[in-house]
């Protein structure tokens, strides 16, 4: 039976927000998830910085940091079967702990999704650049910023247009991405086999995925920007209610995104390792020019100037599309925050004919751009330091909703051997992770050596972090007054019926 839509202008009650419900299959569910991860922005950014955290260790730390990301995503399917929900942490620490945790973790997801899109909005830009062979506009700083907020401001469009364009072009996006991505480890590995790869190259061992002689903070470092390359395949969970059988599919798009993650990037470090070698010299992973990507400057040596063309425009494509599938989650999120009254009513509006949450779409897109003008022209470093804290982001709100899930099935853990795994020990152990990740960061962070910028004799890579989330609570408390109902526990509580829409 057909159900009637919400007035755009008031926002839906619970059971129908006014999304375009089952517009999503399970491969466009993982499709968004794998979008919104970047992976091959995420292994150029990060791959060379764990490399100088842990040497040869790096792939161990991609399976290290994938354990609590499976046992999170475990969490989230639980969760997403029970309450199937765009608002995902926010609808759940609330059901499970309150409204007060609720909307911190709600808004520490937001923070995440601020920091990251300031800086994959540039990084787009500075690659496309390099892909066209003008190096000098790359180092413009008013021209990468300029081009940086025109694909803020395209993809937040693309985003207000709906759900199915975005899943089209995302379709095309992830494609590209995987494809060079494989096909250059493939040839690397092939190359190092043959003897071909040149001297600096070295044979791969089953030895780089066991993390021995790796200390806690070297491992708490490696495992922070190790969440930072899996984080975003909860998107999944996000665009749960445009999705087909969204009590299932979600979930299970989650763990697969997670899996397909992990078995690419041990491939891709086994790769990289292998061909580049750990010289302080050349294409060596120990040169500290090569850093900030390890990953573009393989290309030549790899397979000549098409695939060092093809690497760079992926990564362009690859932050390009995290750019626009970032925005698609926090903006649901803000919408359900709405709904239930812990934002104001006008995030709840929904296009009419668009059928997403447009205004919601728009002030994301607007706050992200706002802080990318902010942090880029105060200086790059600040910019850079941003990336560095977004793991505490993540860390707090996946650490949240891991918790909420023992929580709230805690009078059904015992039931079955599978509740007890699934909703209780997987979660708690994912959340004890998240937990130390955050706590061994923000001590290191805290010095004031830590990354590129300091205050006062204090990180900026901490200030950045822990300040962005603590900004939550004054932001919290000035929505007390608007919304009683959300904060008396009234509009959602542990006892509030979440019903999965009806497909229009």
């Amino acid at each position: 039976m057909a159900v009637s839509k919400p007035s755009p202008m008031l926002p839906a009650p619970a059971s129908d927000k006014g999304l375009r419900a089952g517009s999503l299959g399970l491969v466009g569910n993982v499709v968004i998830g794998l979008s919104a991860v970047a992976p091959a922005y995420s292994l150029a950014a990060t791959l060379g910085y764990v490399v100088a955290e842990v040497g040869t260790k790096a792939p161990a730390m991609f399976v290290l940091a994938f354990i609590p990301m499976l046992l999170i995503a475990f969490a989230y399917r639980e969760l997403g079967e029970d309450t199937p929900d765009c608002g995902t942490t926010f609808t759940w620490a609330t059901k499970a702990f309150g409204p007060w945790i609720g909307w911190m973790g709600g808004w520490g997801l937001a923070v995440s999704a601020i920091i990251v899109l300031a800086n994959v909005a540039e990084i787009a830009a500075i690659y496309l650049f390099k892909f066209l062979g003008l190096e000098s506009l790359a180092d413009n700083l008013l021209v990468k910023v300029g081009v940086g907020c025109f694909f803020i401001i395209a993809m937040t469009w693309v985003s207000i247009r709906g759900i199915l364009i975005s899943e089209r072009m995302q379709n095309v996006l992830i494609a590209v991405q995987f494809g060079v991505l494989i096909v250059a480890s493939v040839i690397a590995l092939v190359k190092v086999g043959f003897d071909k790869a040149g001297p600096q190259a070295i044979s791969p061992s089953w030895d780089w995925l066991w993390p021995s002689g790796v200390t806690s903070s070297q491992l708490a470092a490696a495992i922070i920007l190790c969440i930072f390359i899996y984080w975003g395949w909860d998107a999944c969970l996000a665009v749960g209610e445009e999705t087909k059988d969204s009590t299932k599919t979600p979930g299970r798009a989650a763990v697969l995104t997670t899996l397909i993650l992990v078995c690419t990037y041990v491939l891709v470090a086994y790769a990289v390792q292998s061909f580049a070698g750990f010289g302080e010299t050349g294409i060596g992973l120990n040169n500290p020019d090569n850093a900030d990507d390890v990953l573009t400057i393989l290309g030549d040596p790899v397979a000549g100037v098409v695939m060092s063309s093809l690497l760079l425009l992926t990564v362009s494509i690859s932050a390009l599309s995290s750019t626009q599938s970032t925005i698609l989650p926090t903006a649901r999120g803000t919408l359900s925050m709405a709904v239930y009254q812990a934002l104001p009513r006008r995030f709840a509006r929904i296009h009419p004919k668009y059928m997403t949450p447009a205004f919601g779409t728009a002030v994301m897109g607007g706050a992200a751009l706002f802080f990318y003008l902010v942090l880029a022209l105060a200086s790059e470093d600040t910019l850079g330091d941003s990336v560095s804290s977004l793991g505490l982001a993540v860390a707090f709100y996946y650490g949240i909703t891991a918790y909420a899930c023992v929580w709230y099935f805690r009078r059904t853990l015992f039931v079955s051997l599978r509740n007890f795994l699934m909703r209780g020990l997987f979660p708690l152990l994912g959340a004890l992770a998240m937990t130390w990740a955050f706590v061994q960061s923000s001590i290191d962070m805290i010095k004031p050596d830590y990354g590129s910028t300091s205050f006062g004799g204090i990180g900026g890579v901490f200030i950045l972090g822990v300040g962005m989330l603590v900004l939550g609570i004054p932001l919290m408390l000035l929505c007390v007054a608007g919304g009683r109902e959300f904060f008396s526990g009234r509009s959602l509580n542990a006892g509030t019926e979440v019903k999965v829409p009806d497909v229009y």
